[in-house]
């Protein structure tokens, strides 16, 4: 059998309109500690945005969201969180903010494969 560690993962949520309460997912983060690994992908319905909120600024929001992938990229493309580790990269995205782009609650499993992890989630909760 093969060995299976624990996993957490938040969704990436995107509120057009904050004070309508309207929201979908747009990404998932996956974080497994056991392999000092953390992931987001991306996906990004640009028509259901729009659907939602026919002013929003589509590129702004794409930048946001791809902004995700990069803080769980490390290096350059995580900014201040670059000297950060994965679970301190992880924690600092699930952080609760009021903006368009938001984290959802975090949510655990068990997985024999992390990345693997992240494209099932992405398939199943976003796309």
């Amino acid at each position: 059998m093969t060995e299976r560690d624990v996993f957490e993962y938040a969704l990436v949520r995107v509120v057009p309109r904050m004070e309508r309460g309207e929201c979908f997912n747009a990404g998932v983060i996956v974080y497994c500690r056991a392999r000092s690994y953390v992931a987001a992908r991306i996906h990004l319905d640009e028509a259901k945005l729009l659907v939602l909120d026919p002013e929003a600024d589509v590129a702004g929001i794409r930048a946001a969201l791809y902004g995700v992938e990069g803080i769980c990229a490390g290096g350059e493309r995580a900014g201040q969180a670059a000297d950060g580790d994965a679970g301190r990269r992880f924690r600092w995205l699930i952080a609760p903010r009021s903006t368009v782009v938001q984290p959802g609650p975090v949510h655990t499993g068990l997985t024999a494969d992390p990345e693997a992890e992240v494209e099932r989630l992405l398939d199943l909760l976003v796309r």
